[in-house]
């Protein structure tokens, strides 16, 4: 895919790109390699004032319901809403990321969200990204699992990365009207570089690779763990009950959602993350103490490691 020139003579907006660009292809062929059945269907598009993507979707697989990997590079003139809540001094802006959302058919098995972006204007340049995990019953060896290898990610570049993020995630995949987590959470973090000389920050580049190619080892031993479990109708309905949740934290909160609609990228690509199939019922009871630890522990963060 051609960058076209929104990146200008930023060096390291190109290795971001090419580093995102990668992490898509591994990705997704890890997770075709896992779900055995399902494959990727890819979509180019082009966004009408600058950039593009690449979105590729999995649908009816025999793990994934639906599992999007999306690759962008976006750029233009900042204007209207943007120019309000977009941090910088420049006319342009430029920004290229990797996002995955991955719906398991299975209530046993979690589902999973990862994005790693970078993005520029005029200065000011970032970093920003994360993983975060929801699942619809709690494992603990899971949850430890999880954060172990985040940390590990973390530790290298910065000891204090892990406890710093974890304690963002928590904070941000939060859904205020409900008072409970989105999930158990994983790390979070945004405008890592801000403010520094770009020579200063390729360090947050390597940072950005750790993450990246931790999210396999992160994910796929969960999935491998629980995919053959057998579930029930029940349980299938609570798992369609807390992607409602899920999806009213994409709606209303998400940044990236929000910062998509706002670029004008494609929004088929933007509303991939969301849950094939989901309900929402009126003032649902609690099917049963399963059901109520998950709960528990959406409404009181816990410290896994």
């Amino acid at each position: 895919m051609s960058s076209g020139n929104g990146h200008g003579d930023d060096p390291l907006a190109l290795a971001a790109r090419d580093l995102y660009q990668g992490l898509q292809d591994r990705i997704c062929a890890g997770l075709e390699r896992l779900d055995g059945v399902g494959r990727f269907r890819e979509d180019g598009w082009q966004r009408e004032g600058g950039g593009g993507g690449r979105s590729r979707v999995m649908t009816e697989g025999r793990v994934f319901e639906k599992a999007g990997v999306g690759f962008s590079e976006v750029f233009g003139p900042v204007e209207g809403e943007l120019e309000r809540v977009m941090a910088g001094d420049g006319p342009t802006f430029y920004a290229t990321g990797v996002s995955l959302v991955l719906h398991p058919r299975s209530p046993r098995v979690p589902t999973v969200h990862a994005n790693f972006r970078y993005l520029g204007r005029g200065s000011a340049r970032w970093f920003g990204g994360g993983a975060d995990l929801t699942p619809y019953y709690l494992d603990e060896a899971d949850a430890r699992h999880f954060h172990s290898v985040w940390r590990a990610a973390c530790e290298p570049h910065d000891p204090t990365y892990y406890p710093r993020f974890k304690r963002w995630c928590d904070e941000y995949f939060f859904l205020p009207h409900r008072g409970e987590a989105r999930g158990i959470g994983g790390i979070f973090y945004d405008d890592l570089g801000k403010g520094e000389a770009p020579e200063a920050q390729a360090r947050h580049l390597e940072f950005a690779r750790s993450c990246g190619e931790a999210f396999l080892p992160a994910y796929v031993p969960i999935v491998e763990r629980h995919q053959a479990e057998p579930w029930t109708d029940a349980e299938r309905q609570w798992q369609l009950l807390r992607r409602g949740r899920y999806v009213e934290f994409n709606l209303i909160h998400d940044r990236g959602t929000l910062f998509g609609l706002r670029t004008k990228g494609r929004t088929e690509s933007i509303l991939m993350s969301l849950p094939p199939l989901v309900r929402w019922e009126y003032d649902a009871a609690v099917p049963g103490p399963a059901e109520a630890a998950l709960l528990e522990v959406l409404r009181k963060p816990r410290e896994w490691l």
